[in-house]
């Protein structure tokens, strides 16, 4: 196959870059590949790039999500959605178990977790709960996972008593827009160019996430480009096998020494076989 007269895309521009936000820039592209990259690479930094979040809780003499929390403002239910705010990195496993201890009364923020050494929180200054009681003694434990889309808490299983789940999000990508614009190679100006902006948590800065998205894209097509289809035209054309016990000699012999019929001998000298 000749793509030698295919136009490329010869860079990749970036401006406005910050670790929650990135504008690219990606020229020149045939025409309509525009559309074909931006909806192939928008689907996958949403829904394919490996996250971290909590899936689920346990808490001292809780053992309900609408249940109140001992000593603490906040119920389960508020606790819960301010857990799913937790922006979390993980290092070299695919889960891991953080701890929280409080006495006494007091604001909780996520700098109060305990996190083993493979795991980090990165806005710590997030706002948990109040506690109101200066007798308070609080414990808590956070079951972290490595993911991608979306867990809902049915995925959980049986969990012991006291675990609850917690349906989780964990895509790093918030949002993902893309348009094209029409290009200019030479004298011609009917290709593409693809501009796409990409929001994130923060977990993760724009230009990792899109050389992670195309990374997963690549590996998928690699396999399909590298694959070969006999008699289909994808790969050079083979002999066929031939079956179990064949005499490739046959071929040599003349049809005199062949165990064939009256008619079907006569009918092969007519035809100069």
């Amino acid at each position: 196959m000749n793509m030698s007269t295919m136009v490329w895309p010869q860079k990749v521009e970036s401006d406005a870059v910050t670790q929650n936000y990135g504008r690219f820039v990606i020229s020149p592209l045939e025409s309509g590949y525009g559309v074909t990259l931006g909806n192939a690479l928008r689907r996958v930094l949403l829904a394919s790039l490996e996250g971290a979040a909590v899936t689920s809780i346990r808490v001292s003499d809780v053992h309900h999500e609408f249940s109140p929390i001992p000593d603490v403002r906040e119920d389960m239910t508020q606790l819960i959605l301010q857990v799913k705010q937790l922006r979390l990195q993980v290092f070299n496993v695919e889960s891991a178990r953080l701890r929280l201890e409080h006495r006494g009364e007091g604001t909780v923020t996520a700098a109060d977790i305990i996190c083993p050494p493979e795991v980090r929180i990165l806005n710590t200054d997030l706002y948990l709960f109040t506690v109101d009681s200066p007798d308070a003694n609080l414990e808590m434990e956070f079951e972290v996972h490595a993911g991608r889309g979306y867990s809902p808490a049915e995925e959980r299983g049986r969990l012991p008593i006291g675990e609850l789940p917690v349906d989780v999000i964990f895509s790093l990508i918030r949002r993902v827009n893309f348009e094209v614009e029409r290009a200019r190679v030479g004298q011609r100006t009917n290709y593409d160019k693809l501009i796409i902006e990409i929001w994130t948590d923060g977990t993760i800065g724009p230009e990792a996430g899109l050389s992670q998205a195309a990374q997963i894209l690549m590996k998928h097509l690699t396999v399909i480009g590298g694959v070969e289809f006999p008699g289909e035209g994808f790969g050079p054309e083979s002999e066929p096998e031939p079956p179990p016990g064949f005499d490739p000699g046959l071929y040599q012999k003349p049809i005199e020494e062949l165990d064939l019929s009256v008619r079907v001998f006569n009918s092969l000298k007519r035809t100069g076989i």
